[in-house]
């Protein structure tokens, strides 16, 4: 097993204890991936493809307004899945964009491939699941802090969660999915002590 695949052996083992036996027909499907700075990998409107396990760099999700604006909604980075979760599980189109910030790598499966695994292995379709959920906590967490917390607070929040963020993401992405002014948020950089 090279080092890609054993690092994924590894987050299945440590994160979603997956026994040996799972874990042996979860990993060796996936294949290696890159992609360049700005890369669109799910484009709003296509079905979502690949799951990927992201080994580098950072990626965002994001949705469009029909006037131009983008929400940026969640940030993947290493070591995490990514992809439109939504479409990829309901095989709808996605309403969201996928797409790198910086030069990434990835190790990626067929979204067939990840549903035949499920279909065939409970302990793996648990483990989906399991994924699943947790990320629709963190995004439940994150709506409560866009609604509750004053801009000082998210951009704290950030730091507490994600400090390495700031200097691998344009501030215009991190301003944006703060909900904050791209103005306040270099105003609060400069006073917050970091």
């Amino acid at each position: 097993m090279d080092k890609d695949h054993q690092l994924l052996a590894n987050y299945l083992q440590t994160v979603f204890k997956l026994s040996l036996p799972s874990i042996n027909d979860f990993v060796p499907n996936w294949k290696y991936f890159q992609a360049a700075r700005k890369t669109v990998l799910t484009n709003i409107g296509e079905s979502e493809k690949y799951l990927y396990f992201v080994l580098g760099g950072v990626q965002r999700i994001y949705s469009l307004h029909h006037d131009g604006r983008e929400a940026t909604l969640i940030f993947t980075y290493a070591p995490s899945f990514g992809g439109v979760l939504d479409a990829m599980m309901t095989n709808q189109h996605s309403r969201f964009c996928y797409e790198t910030l910086t030069p990434s790598s990835f190790l990626r499966i067929p979204v067939t491939e990840i549903k035949a695994l499920m279909q065939n292995n409970v302990e793996i379709s648990q483990m989906v699941n399991t994924g699943i959920s947790a990320a629709l906590g963190g995004v439940l967490d994150r709506l409560a802090e866009i609604q509750l917390l004053s801009s000082e607070d998210k951009f704290k929040q950030l730091l507490s969660r994600s400090p390495h963020m700031l200097t691998l993401v344009p501030h215009k992405y991190l301003a944006n999915y703060l909900g904050i002014d791209p103005t306040n948020f270099s105003k609060l950089i400069n006073r917050i002590k970091i």
